[in-house]
């Protein structure tokens, strides 16, 4: 066993199954079932997904007044017809904003998670921007809060499962990677103890970097692993071979 090897079973020990194993019982619709037919992250992409029986992942911003809401980008343009970034817009104010081609508002985590009730698990990826870390995960904290379903926050930023570790301990925390081949290099020391400050509960690994021989290692350990974004049949069988369970798009859908 590596030195890294060794460190990993004390500074990125193994979670316990009873916090984690409903990340691997279905594939997660990211953002939804979205396409053609609804927008992205909207409620009906988020209820066609829960009625097929997938896992829905989707992605959060914070408004000005400290409440999020279900949005990729930090900015409103690419979804509605109108533009600003999301922290500078109150939730009267985004009320009053359509979704492109869509009767819907952006809607609040809060409001996803009690139409989710439970059905399935929810993965809530926090698309964090430096600066602004605590209080993105304060208002994801304060929409997670009393669900009583099954329900993980994940994020590419390694501060967001920090946090979460000491301020949100309740709630299983992931880390996203999208260079875990550099982790596999083992004088990447900065890498590594970049991880163990992180102190994930289970990794969420770029498909385009599977295989690889720490997702490998880890998942030997009983870390578990998840991959994304998984958009072809070739993608698929990768993450079979290489990840305990997939976050997918349904292109066209």
């Amino acid at each position: 066993m590596s030195l890294f090897g060794l460190f990993d079973r004390f500074r990125f020990p193994v979670p316990d199954a009873r916090r984690v194993g409903f990340l691997t019982r279905t594939p997660f619709a990211d953002r939804g079932l979205h396409g053609q037919r609804h927008p992205e992250n909207s409620r009906a992409a988020i209820e066609a997904a829960v009625s097929m029986g997938y896992g829905v992942k989707v992605d959060v911003q914070f408004s000005l007044d400290g409440l999020a809401y279900v949005i990729t980008d930090p900015t409103i343009d690419r979804v509605t017809e109108e533009s600003g970034q999301i922290r500078h817009l109150s939730g009267k104010h985004l009320a009053e904003i359509r979704l492109r081609n869509s009767d819907e508002t952006i809607p609040q985590l809060k409001e996803i998670l009690g139409l989710v009730a439970g059905r399935t698990p929810v993965l809530v990826e926090l698309k964090a921007i430096e600066g602004h870390v605590s209080q993105l995960c304060v208002a994801v904290r304060h929409a997670i809060e009393g669900y009583r379903g099954e329900a993980a926050v994940m994020s590419l930023h390694g501060e967001v499962p920090r946090w979460f570790a000491s301020h949100g301990e309740r709630i299983t925390r992931g880390l996203m990677l999208s260079d875990a081949s550099a982790y596999a290099k083992e004088e990447s020391s900065e890498k590594i103890k970049a991880l163990w400050r992180a102190r994930p509960e289970f990794l969420v690994i770029d498909i385009h970097d599977l295989p690889n021989r720490f997702a490998a290692r880890q998942r030997r350990r009983g870390i578990p692993i998840l991959t994304w974004p998984v958009r072809s049949a070739e993608q698929q069988a990768i993450a079979a071979d290489c990840a305990d369970q997939i976050i997918f798009e349904a292109p066209g859908w």
